[in-house]
């Protein structure tokens, strides 16, 4: 039997100067800091007292700054428990990197018979049912520009079903979502290729492997269907380790809501024809359908109308207040219930009917308690597009959530991300997923040399406020002279679209190098670019912020234009800044100051990527010196020595030959 003792020696021999890594590992450097990651995520996973006092799993959150190893700090000591454990990533890059590098090393040299698997969300497989049906039907004639024989070819031989197998598959092309095994679409055990289905299999295969890895997504996703005791979409776990889980909060707010979209039900309404024509005549049934899905669409463009045309997130008091809502949300809900009655006669002949069915129950019920159910634990919000508008229901907290549907079932909980921390402290991440204040943690610092390798540039305090008129005109001026010293290399990240297109349009005549934008290609297209052409700059915002990964001189410097706090009008952000307000809490300093400093703690950790990386960092926000609160994001920014003129600028980049 495997004691608690033997885990934490093993690891800590691994993780030794003269340890398995050390000599197995190309180019390894052993750091003190992973040695003490792995040996605190050992004891957490320890066999022995699994479980506190309270009687809930035990938890350890780690903040490991970048070049710290984090990976396999976690992924060693999860091998060597020999418990079933959920690997929960952010992204699928951190996938990747986990299946097929970390985990062979691990079984080759550490933990031979380690058995892992990478499980995705559904939409990533090919559903042979679908496959089946739509190459019998008239549809492929609509996609004369995608060689099926080749998915045909593909399908002689995959055994996994994923689409990531298809690389010349174009990401946003609509012929997947005819194919992809969508849980709408799924016929479940009724399917008549239910022995065959890739989900399935890779279901059975995980339920067998000790280390499952998915992503947050996913992850959620299951535990919002545990939570109303739905069918499961993974396999029980014991424990759970999550890695990049700063996006935990956001990501769990959005799965433990509920949401009602006009997309859904054009979406329905498609595929409800699509089965109708693919189905034999002569059944006035289908009759039936047809008119009562034109019903509903015309209803769906209605309802659309309703809603104010201004993009953006809005309180849904806000379209509760239109002169007509109360009208047309009885007609759109009584031709949903038209079409309920035609979908229920057509069920009892084929299960793909009853599949609509359920997806039509499933919209009335949660446009029902998204509109007329008003709980205080919950803000009630829309999102207006430019084709399409979604309603939602997310709750206000999610640590209640958290404490009865997962810390409650598990032996250990692990959390890890290169930025967890606000001013110092886990206070904000420990009290937005409700861990207690006495929760294990630990800080590691990155063993990058910032202090010699990097400059941090805040202007002068002469420099405007992004509040003042002259603030996008100094800007534009001050990122044009950066981008000059150093010579292109840059990633500049922007809080708005309007302020990227701006800056864009300034720079783009005026720099002697290649500038891309996010937006003007796809951003796997864009990085490619940016990585080849040394001397370019990158002008993006949004997703950006991280999972970049650029090392070497191609960037050099990473500018970012403002601090960036959230707009305060969202309605969530809203309703999380009032609850604190009323339980006498100080919003600004207790959620949007932390969620802000996360932000650009993020955007600042592209530039320095290995050891032999250099550069600047420039925010370009004198709130950092003249407001009370730049202290606290100060402490909270790399051991990058302060300069304040483009003359220190200048300087930084000729010394450092850069």
């Amino acid at each position: 039997m495997t004691t608690y003792s033997d885990i934490v020696t093993h690891t800590k021999e691994i993780f030794s100067p003269d340890g398995i890594l050390a000599h197995k590992l190309p180019n390894y450097e052993a750091r003190i800091g992973q040695q003490e990651m792995a040996i605190a995520v050992a004891q957490t996973l320890s066999p022995e007292d699994l479980h506190n006092r309270n009687g809930t799993g035990k938890k350890l959150a780690v903040e490991a700054g970048t070049g710290i190893g984090k990976t396999l700090a976690y992924l060693v000591p999860a091998a060597l428990s020999g418990q079933k454990i959920i690997i929960s990533t952010g992204t699928l890059n951190l996938q990747d990197q986990i299946l097929n590098k970390e985990i062979p090393f691990i079984k080759e040299h550490i933990v031979p018979d380690l058995s892992a698997l990478c499980m995705k969300g559904r939409q990533n497989y090919l559903c042979l049912y679908r496959w089946r049906q739509f190459i019998a039907s008239s549809r492929p004639t609509l996609f004369t520009d995608t060689p099926l024989d080749e998915i045909s070819t593909w399908l002689e031989t995959t055994k996994t079903g994923d689409r990531a197998e298809l690389d010349w598959l174009p990401d946003n092309t609509p012929l997947w979502q005819e194919l992809s095994a969508s849980t709408s679409q799924c016929l479940g055990m009724n399917c008549p290729d239910s022995n065959l289905c890739y989900l399935n299999l890779l279901r059975k295969k995980a339920a067998r492997v000790q280390l499952l890895i998915v992503n947050h997504h996913l992850f959620f996703s299951d535990l919002s269907l545990r939570r109303f005791g739905f069918a499961e979409v993974l396999p029980r776990y014991e424990s759970v380790i999550f890695d990049e889980a700063h996006h935990i909060e956001n990501i769990a707010t959005r799965y433990f809501g509920i949401s009602f979209s006009h997309y859904q039900l054009i979406d329905l309404i498609k595929d409800t024809l699509t089965l109708a024509d693919d189905t034999p005549g002569g059944n006035k049934s289908l009759d039936k359908i047809r008119k009562a899905s034109g019903k509903i669409s015309s209803q769906a463009e209605s309802f659309l109308n309703l809603f104010p045309r201004e993009k953006g997130r809005f309180p849904l008091k806000k379209a509760l207040e239109h002169d007509h809502w109360e009208k047309e949300l009885t007609a759109l809900q009584d031709a949903l219930s038209l079409f309920a009655e035609q979908l229920d006669s057509l069920s009892k002949t084929h299960d793909s009917w009853n599949s609509l069915l359920r997806r039509t129950d499933e919209l009335v019920s949660n446009l029902f308690l998204i509109v007329n159910e008003k709980q205080s634990s919950y803000v009630h919000w829309y999102e207006r597009r430019e084709k399409t508008v979604s309603l939602s229901a997310s709750p206000i907290e999610i640590a209640t959530e958290l404490q009865d549907c997962l810390f409650g079932e598990v032996k250990a909980a692990v959390f890890t991300s290169a930025t967890l921390t606000t001013g110092d402290t886990f206070t904000y991440f420990f009290e937005q997923l409700g861990l207690p204040v006495e929760t294990e943690s630990m800080r590691l610092s990155s063993p990058f040399d910032y202090k010699n390798k990097s400059r941090l540039f805040i202007p002068d305090n002469s420099f405007p406020e992004p509040s003042h008129p002259d603030f996008m005109a100094q800007l534009e001026k001050n990122v044009e002279e950066i981008l000059l010293a150093s010579r292109g290399r840059a990633l500049v990240l922007c809080t708005s679209i309007k302020a990227m297109r701006a800056l864009y349009e300034f720079l783009v005549d005026r720099l002697p190098y290649p500038i891309y934008k996010q937006g003007n290609a796809p951003r796997h297209i864009l990085l490619e670019q940016f990585g080849k052409d040394t001397h370019s700059v990158l002008l993006a915002v949004a997703s950006f912020w991280e999972g970049i990964n650029v090392p070497g001189e191609t960037l050099s410097c990473v500018i970012i234009d403002k601090l960036p706090f959230e707009v305060p009008s969202d309605p969530v952000i809203m309703a999380r800044i009032d609850k604190i307000r009323n339980d006498g809490g100080n919003p600004f300093i207790d959620f949007q100051v932390p969620r802000a400093i996360l932000s650009l703690r993020q955007g600042l950790g592209r530039l320095i990527r290995s050891t032999s990386d250099e550069g600047l960092l420039a925010v370009m926000d004198v709130r950092l010196f003249k407001k009370h609160y730049g202290r606290i994001f100060r402490k909270s920014l790399p051991d990058s020595p302060v300069i304040r003129t483009m003359e220190e600028v200048r300087t930084f980049f000729d010394h450092h030959r850069l």
